[in-house]
């Protein structure tokens, strides 16, 4: 039995700040990992999915530059380079987490899978082949979630693709069909788009983006619609099957009608499930909801002392930024007395699709739900003076406030740019700025910033 002063399983976005964090201030630790250091963040998702967004907008702008005067009449997307140069920049960023884990005093990196054979210990499964039992005072789970393989009939006798294993293409889709309208799916919806397959997207739900307002929703759809991009909403798949010419079919319902839809690749981008199944949590006195996320309380402390979750694995918004603050709030109140919590806590987003959608707060939906005494201040992009300039004037900024108090309560911006918009008013709420004083304020000259001087004017 090997004993530790703390043990993290898995190095996400968490673990991985978590256990150098920890090894830095004397504790003997060690972090344990299944699969790829640095997470999904890394490996497949945030870093590689964004490295492939860049390229596709680059595609984007090559195709409509003769709108600035500039003619590019024969560009060519060569998708290799693009895979390759993905795959550098996701090596880049997996190595430094290597190299930082390993480089760390007091830190053991441990490649294997943990099981907890009661509260304290865990039985590793070494990739290696070796066999061995640790216990520790603290563990820390950061497994993350992966993704949801629906239980449709025929689902298994496809080579369907998921959202990590689309990152593996070597060409880009004849014609790329995506089951589920969220954002992962909308943003390999578009971005496979700009490469040069057909995509049709389904979407079980009688809209994209059902958590955001219904203008928001509409204007994305519009904006993948006038992108050559088929969407189908209130789609009900029921099965998968092959085709004598190498397609996939996909039999569904659609507005009481019985609807085929074929395609040479399919996307399940239907949701993601925590990674809790082979964690053993049945040996412990750890709780977990009815989807299998482990449950916490506000300082993320589970049903076992000493014993935390960190990340998506916990449930709630599934972003390394989260994951991240999690690790900020366990390393304080463990090594500073710090008593942080996770209630209440301000959490943006920002999905990349072009232009991006960034929020933060709440929404005029839920505004109008609670039955709050608000006003809306709305601009579209198309009077934003640095949006006309560089031709980015799609979409739209929008802002909740409290009509008594002129406090900001939330900002969706869908437009070039949208998520550092939507950054700025993040600050202007965390510090109690009104948008009355927003509507003042002096702004260079002509950033999309300066927006906000108009966007609160709205407001009359």
């Amino acid at each position: 039995m090997k004993e530790f002063d703390a043990i993290i399983i898995g190095s996400g976005q968490a673990g991985t700040p978590l256990a150098r964090k920890l090894a830095k201030a004397g504790w003997k630790t060690a972090i344990i990992e299944k699969r790829l250091v640095g997470g999904t963040c890394i490996n497949d998702g945030c870093t590689p999915t964004k490295a492939l967004v860049a390229s596709a907008k680059l595609a984007f702008m090559a195709e409509r530059s003769a709108d600035l005067g500039i003619d590019i009449p024969a560009y060519k997307v060569d998708f290799k380079a693009v895979m390759a140069r993905k795959a550098g920049i996701v090596k880049h960023s997996h190595d430094g987490s290597v190299s930082g884990l390993e480089n760390t005093k007091n830190l053991t990196l441990i490649y294997g899978e943990a099981k907890f054979t009661d509260d304290h210990t865990l039985y590793i499964d070494g990739r290696d082949g070796s066999f061995e039992n640790y216990t520790a005072k603290h563990i820390f789970i950061n497994t993350g979630e992966s993704p949801v393989i629906p239980d449709i009939e025929g689902v298994h006798d496809i080579n369907y693709l998921t959202s990590t294993t689309i990152l593996e293409l070597d060409q880009v889709p004849e014609h790329l069909l995506i089951v589920g309208g969220g954002y992962i799916g909308l943003e390999f919806a578009q971005m496979f788009s700009r490469f040069g397959a057909k995509v049709t997207l389904l979407e079980h739900g009688d809209r994209l983006l059902p958590k955001e307002d219904g203008d928001v929703c509409e204007v994305v759809t519009e904006f993948f619609k006038e992108d050559g991009i088929e969407v189908f909403t209130e789609v009900n798949v029921s099965k998968f099957e092959k085709t004598a010419d190498h397609k996939i079919k996909v039999t569904a319902e659609h507005n009481g009608k019985k609807m085929h839809y074929s395609g040479s690749h399919v996307l399940l981008a239907s949701g993601r499930k925590p990674q809790t199944e082979n964690l053993g949590l049945e040996n412990t006195g750890i709780k977990c909801d009815e989807k299998g996320h482990v449950q916490v309380n506000d300082f993320l402390e589970t049903a076992v002392k000493n014993v935390y979750a960190l990340g998506d694995v916990k449930g709630g918004p599934a972003f390394t930024h989260i994951s991240y603050n999690d690790y900020v709030v366990v390393a304080a109140n463990l090594l500073e007395n710090a008593k942080m919590s996770i209630k209440g806590r301000m959490i943006p987003y920002c999905m990349f699709i072009d232009p991006q959608l960034g929020r933060i707060g709440i929404t005029e939906t839920q505004a109008i739900a609670a039955k709050l005494d608000y006003l809306v201040a709305k601009l579209p992009m198309e009077h934003v003076a640095r949006a006309i300039e560089t031709g980015q004037t799609r979409g739209f900024m929008k802002a909740v406030v409290d009509k008594k108090t002129k406090q900001i309560l939330g900002a969706t911006i869908i437009g070039e740019q949208g998520g550092e918009i939507m950054s700025i008013i993040q600050m202007a709420m965390m510090g109690k700025i009104t948008y009355e004083e927003i509507r003042y304020t002096i702004f260079a000259h002509p950033l999309y910033a300066e927006s906000l001087n108009n966007l609160f004017m709205s407001i009359t």
